[in-house]
């Protein structure tokens, strides 16, 4: 899978800007806030429809401007494809495959895949839970898109239900006033258990690739491990992206046995849900513990670890998609992360990603690239864009 040619209009800085992406490693190069990071960025919107920097769409719109165009000329084994996607900050966005308009924005997805690497990734590693569930969410979708419907849908239902929560908190609702609830939490099962048991198929597909990703990357011979802790065990309740929460691992995958676990779960909290007015369980509330070793890496691993632990994450994603669809390699984004690796991380990063089907890396300054890596070189300044050159 490569990208032969992105065209933006209206997108962050840039009023246009035309790229001809090569295959192999491409390397945009320029002072800091010139614009690179905006053109991986747009690659990554067309794959993922999210952006590794900011929430929503909005902030992809050049300022005063009503929308923002993302083209990609994208190429897997002979076969070409325009995918094309309007960001509109007053009307629906829409998407166009070859010309022809899609249904729904999702249904783009599939269609071309990415992984990104970025600084924000040591957020998975060190911060909230909410960061590693974005992060399985992102890959359960790649793998599965039509996954994003159910994601869609199961916030959709999470939404009613605690705007009823919230309803029956302030008037006192009881007894055939709640029926309504019973409804909703069907729904909030259905599509809830759909989630779990797809992060937990997920995460089990890579296990193997993340512990010889890790083994590559770092030099110490600790093993990773991903456990994920659900809130629909056990008789914890939780606060959302309550750090080191006293959760259950959970590892079937089977969506009735799951469903029938959230169904008593939510039978156990009921009396508390409506006093604190807010949903205290499913898939929201879970977390993924990364371990390393036989340690938490939250807590106990060192940056450098944190560092290999991030970037093994995503290796292993790579290598997941690879094997799991039918697009052959994803395209690599690397944004702006070898500044921010020591020497002997970046030969092997640089090792470890030659071989990608093509490879986006973003950096202020060339020589934070091994030069072993051979690329085609971009300069980016004030929004413009040079034409390619081969280092080699």
């Amino acid at each position: 899978m490569l990208i032969k040619h992105l065209s933006l209009a209206n997108f962050r800085n840039y009023k246009t800007a035309e790229v001809a992406f090569q295959p192999g490693v491409n390397l945009l190069v320029g002072p800091n806030g010139q614009g690179k990071t905006n053109l991986v960025e747009a690659v990554r919107f067309l794959s993922t429809l999210s952006s590794h920097r900011v929430a929503g769409y909005q902030p992809l719109i050049k300022q005063n401007e009503d929308s923002a165009l993302i083209r990609a000329l994208a190429s897997f084994d002979d076969r070409e494809m325009l995918i094309e996607l309007e960001l509109n900050r007053e009307s629906q966005n829409k998407a166009r495959v070859n010309k022809s308009p899609s249904q729904k924005v999702r249904d783009i997805l599939g269609y071309i895949n990415s992984v990104t690497f970025a600084p924000e990734d040591l957020d998975i590693i060190k911060r909230d839970p909410s960061n590693r569930r974005a992060f399985i969410d992102e890959l359960v979708v790649q793998v599965w898109p039509r996954f994003a419907g159910v994601y869609s849908d199961y916030e959709r239902v999470l939404k009613q239900r605690n705007t009823l929560l919230k309803t029956a908190r302030q008037t006192g609702a009881k007894g055939s006033a709640l029926s309504t609830l019973d409804a909703w939490d069907e729904s909030l099962i259905n599509f809830g258990a759909e989630i779990v048991a797809a992060r937990v198929d997920v995460i089990e597909r890579l296990r193997p690739h993340l512990f010889a990703a890790y083994q590559k990357i770092a030099i110490a011979n600790n093993e990773p491990k991903i456990i994920v802790k659900s809130s629909l065990l056990g008789a914890a309740i939780v606060s959302d992206d309550e750090d080191g929460a006293p959760l259950d691992a959970i590892e079937t995958k089977d969506k009735l046995q799951i469903a029938e676990l959230f169904k008593l779960k939510l039978e156990f909290v009921r009396s508390k849900e409506l006093e604190r007015g807010i949903s205290l369980v499913g898939p929201h509330r879970d977390d993924l513990v990364l371990m390393l070793g036989e340690l938490p890496a939250k807590g106990y691993a060192s940056h450098g670890e944190s560092w290999s632990y991030a970037l093994a994450l995503r290796l292993a994603s790579i290598e997941l998609l690879k094997a799991e669809t039918r697009s052959g390699d994803p395209i690599l984004i690397l944004d702006d992360v070898f500044a921010e690796l020591d020497a002997g991380r970046r030969s092997r990063l640089a090792e470890l990603i030659a071989n990608n089907e093509q490879v986006l890396i973003t950096a202020a300054v060339g020589e934070d690239v091994p030069q072993e890596l051979s690329a085609v070189i971009f300069e980016v300044r004030a929004g413009e864009i040079s034409d390619g050159e081969n280092n080699a």
